[in-house]
C-alpha cells in the first residue's frame, strides 16, 4: 500500500490559476459563483529522492516559474506541501489517478448517497435543508415536501458538516490542511481532481484494512474522548412546554415502563411561535415563568435517574437581555457598516456572537458554565455553526477563512466549558455542523434536521448514509432525531414513521427523540398507549445493548466508528447504504419504506443468525419479515464482541 501512495504522489498532476468568488446567503444556504480568470496545467520538470521522502518540481511554461512540492514520509504517512506560489495565483488543482472500480467515502456528511464516485463535492459548510439547486434553479423545501418519494441528485445538496477528508476503497485516507472553499471532484472514472483556493498541504496514509485506516486518520485528527456512561441507560425523551408539562410526561413514560435516562427540553430558555412552528427563544438563561423552579426540579428528576438537557447555539435573540449586553460590549459579528450583522433564521432576525473576539468567546463560555452547567444541566444540543456570512466583518480574521472553521470553533468553546467546569464525565453536548477540528472537540454528532417522512434525500432513509459518511470522516459517534424534525407543507409525522425510526435508533450509539418544529401536528411518543408500549420495549432493547455499546465506544476512542458501512468488514457491497454494521458483530437493516412489513436484506459472505427468530442465513439476498415492533438485525455466528447473554436478552425482549 505504501507503494500505491508513492506512485499516486509521484505521478500527480498540478494546475494553477486565478479567480474570484461570489457568495450569497439566504437562511444559511449559500449560492456560490466563481469567475475563473485563467488556468494552466504545469508540466513535471524534476524529481529528487531524499532520505525522508522526495521533491517534485513543476514548470509553468508560460512564465517559466517553478513550483516545488515537498513529499515527506513520517512513519508511513505522507505529508505533502507546495512550498510557495506567486501572489497572483489563488487556485490550485491536484489530480491523482483512479481506477474505474475505486470508491470514495467521507468529505463530511452526505445524505442522498454514500459512495462519492461520480460526484463533485463542495467542501463548504451550509444549512442542509433550506435550498436545493438543480441546473442553477432554486427548489425550496416547501416544494420538495410535496413528494415523499423525492430523490434529488447529489449536486442539489449542501451539508451541515463538510471536511476535506476522504477514504478510498483502496484503503488509504486523504486529508487536506485547508480552511477555504474547496471542491473534490470524483466524477471522472480514471482521475480524482481536488481544487483548493490556498496553497495545498495534505496528508495520505494507507492501512491493511478500513479499521487501520480509521485509526491512522484518528491519530492525525484527534478524538474527543469518552462520553458519560449514563447515556446508554435508556432513551433521551424530548419534551417541551414548561416544568409541569415536562414533569407530567416524564412521569407517564416512567410509569409505562420506558427506560428514561434524560429529558431534553429545548425551550428551557423560552419559546417563540413563528410561521415555521414552535421555536426556541435564543436567550441563554432559564425562563423563570415557563420553567419555574427549574434548578430544584432538575435535582428532583436526577434522583429518579432522569437527567435534564437543554439547547444553545451561537446566536442571540435581539429582543432579549443577553443580546443587549452583547451589543453594548461589541461582541457581535459586524456588517460592513459596523452594525451588528443580523441573520434571518427561518422567519426572524438574530445576531451572531463573534468568536474571534477573545472577550466575546470567554463571555459565551461563561454563559454555558454558569447558566447551564451551573443550574444542573447534564447536556445540550449545540446547534448551528454554518451561518457565518461571507461578507461580514470579524474582530480578527477574514470570513473566507473563518466560515468553514466556525462550527469547529463552536465545538471547541463547548468542550472547554465542560472541561473547565470539571464535569466531562457527567456532561455532554451534541452538534450537527462541523469541519476539521470537530472530530477532536465535539462529543458526538446528530445527523441534523431530517424531514418527518420516508424520503431518500431527507427522511428516515437518509440517516444511514449521513451516519456512515461521518464515520468515514473520523466522527465515530453519530445518532439522529428519532422521528425526524422538519414539518413543511402538508407533511406530518405518522405513527408508523415514529415507530420505525425508533426501531432503527435503538441500534445506534444514542437513543434520542425530537418533538419536531410543529409538535401539535406530529405524533409523539405518548400519543396513545400503543406508542408508549412500543417505546418502552425499544428503550429496554437499547439498555440491553449497553455492554456492547460500551465496547464499541472503546474502539471509537481509537477512531473506529460505532456505525460502519457493511464493506468496512466485508470487502464488497461498496454501494450498499441501506444497511449498516453496528460494530463488527451486528448487521442492521431498518425498514425504510412506508407500509412495508418485510424487506430484502443483503447479507455479506458469512454465517448469520437473525436475532429475533434464531434462524440461520448464509450470505446473499433474503426477504426478511419485519412486523411493526421488529427490525431485521443479524449477528455473526462467530461473533467476538457481543456476548451470548446480551443476545439472549435481546431475543427475549424482541419476542415479548
Amino acid at each position: 500500500m505504501k507503494e500505491l501512495l508513492h506512485h499516486l504522489l509521484k505521478n500527480m498532476e498540478l494546475s494553477v490559476g486565478s479567480g474570484e468568488n461570489n457568495f450569497t446567503m439566504s437562511r444559511g444556504s449559500f449560492r456560490y459563483r466563481t469567475r475563473l480568470r485563467w488556468r494552466r496545467k504545469l508540466y513535471p520538470s524534476g524529481y529528487e529522492e531524499r532520505d525522508d521522502g522526495f521533491t517534485l518540481t513543476y514548470r509553468d511554461s508560460t512564465t517559466n516559474e517553478d513550483y516545488v512540492v515537498d513529499v515527506k514520509r513520517n512513519q508511513g504517512r505522507y505529508d505533502v506541501s507546495l512550498r510557495s506560489a506567486p501572489g497572483r495565483v489563488n487556485r490550485f488543482w491536484i489530480t491523482f489517478a483512479s481506477d474505474a472500480w475505486e470508491h470514495f467515502y467521507g468529505c463530511g456528511e452526505t445524505y442522498s448517497t454514500l459512495d462519492l464516485k461520480g460526484e463533485k463535492v463542495r467542501i463548504f459548510v451550509a444549512e442542509h435543508q433550506n435550498t436545493r439547486r438543480i441546473s442553477g434553479k432554486l427548489v425550496r423545501d416547501t416544494v420538495a415536501g410535496k413528494d415523499p418519494e423525492r430523490d434529488l441528485p447529489f449536486s442539489a445538496y449542501e451539508s451541515y458538516y463538510a471536511q476535506p477528508t476522504f477514504i478510498s476503497s483502496r484503503k488509504y485516507y486523504f486529508h487536506a490542511d485547508t480552511v477555504k472553499y474547496a471542491e473534490f471532484d470524483f466524477s471522472d472514472e480514471k482521475r480524482v481532481t481536488l481544487m483548493f483556493q490556498e496553497r495545498p498541504q495534505f496528508h495520505m496514509e494507507s492501512g491493511r484494512d478500513f479499521r487501520e485506516v480509521s485509526e491512522k486518520l484518528s491519530a492525525l485528527l484527534g478524538h474527543y474522548g469518552k462520553l458519560p456512561e449514563w447515556l446508554y441507560d435508556g432513551i433521551i425523551l424530548a419534551v417541551q412546554g414548561g416544568t409541569e408539562t415536562v414533569d407530567a410526561r416524564v412521569c407517564k413514560a416512567l410509569e409505562s415502563g420506558v427506560r428514561v435516562n434524560a429529558v431534553w427540553s429545548q425551550d428551557w430558555c423560552g419559546c417563540r411561535r413563528t410561521g415555521f412552528g414552535y421555536q426556541v427563544m435564543w436567550n441563554w438563561e432559564y425562563d423563570h415563568s415557563l420553567y419555574y423552579g427549574l434548578p430544584e426540579k432538575i435535582r428532583e428528576w436526577k434522583e429518579k435517574g432522569v437527567r435534564f438537557l437543554g439547547y444553545i447555539n451561537p446566536f442571540l435573540a435581539i429582543e432579549r437581555e443577553l443580546y443587549r449586553y452583547a451589543h453594548e460590549h461589541g461582541y457581535c459579528v459586524k456588517d460592513k457598516n459596523g452594525e451588528d450583522y443580523l441573520v434571518t433564521i427561518t422567519t426572524f432576525p438574530t445576531a451572531m456572537i463573534d468568536f474571534t473576539n477573545p472577550a466575546a468567546y470567554d463571555w459565551y463560555k461563561k454563559l454555558i458554565k454558569e447558566n447551564m452547567i451551573g443550574i444542573g444541566l447534564s447536556g445540550w444540543m449545540a446547534d448551528f455553526g454554518e451561518y457565518l456570512p461571507m461578507d461580514c466583518v470579524l474582530y480578527q480574521g477574514n470570513p473566507d477563512r473563518m466560515h468553514n472553521q466556525w462550527p469547529a470553533i463552536w465545538a471547541r468553546l463547548n468542550r472547554e466549558a465542560v472541561e473547565e467546569a470539571g464535569v466531562k464525565d457527567e456532561v455532554f453536548f451534541f452538534m450537527r455542523a462541523g469541519y476539521t477540528g470537530s472530530v477532536r472537540d465535539a462529543c458526538c454528532m446528530w445527523t441534523g434536521d431530517q424531514h418527518v417522512d420516508w424520503s431518500k434525500d431527507d427522511g428516515l432513509p437518509s440517516v444511514i448514509p449521513a451516519s456512515l459518511s461521518l464515520g468515514m470522516s473520523g466522527q465515530t459517534i453519530v445518532h439522529s432525531d428519532a422521528g425526524g424534525y422538519t414539518t413543511v407543507m402538508n407533511m406530518t409525522r405518522t405513527k408508523e414513521l415514529l415507530m420505525r425510526w425508533q426501531e432503527m435508533n435503538v441500534f445506534s450509539p444514542l437513543f434520542r427523540m425530537h418533538e419536531g418544529n410543529q409538535p401539535g401536528r406530529n405524533v409523539q411518543f405518548d400519543s396513545d398507549e400503543e406508542l408508549l408500549a412500543h417505546l418502552a420495549k425499544m428503550s429496554r432493547l437499547h439498555v440491553i445493548l449497553k455492554p456492547y455499546l460500551l465496547k464499541l465506544e472503546e474502539e471509537a476512542q481509537k477512531g473506529v466508528p460505532m456505525m460502519r458501512p457493511v464493506f468496512y468488514h466485508y470487502d464488497d457491497l461498496y454501494d450498499n447504504f441501506k444497511e449498516y454494521m453496528l460494530g463488527e458483530d451486528l448487521l442492521v437493516a431498518p425498514v425504510r419504506k412506508e407500509g412495508r412489513r418485510d424487506r430484502h436484506v443483503i447479507l455479506p459472505d458469512d454465517e448469520w443468525i437473525e436475532i429475533a427468530t434464531g434462524r440461520e442465513y448464509q450470505g446473499g439476498t433474503h426477504l426478511i419479515q419485519a412486523p411493526m415492533g421488529s427490525i431485521p438485525v443479524f449477528v455473526r455466528k462467530n461473533h467476538t464482541m457481543i456476548t451470548d447473554e446480551t443476545l439472549r436478552e435481546l431475543q427475549e425482549e424482541m419476542n415479548r
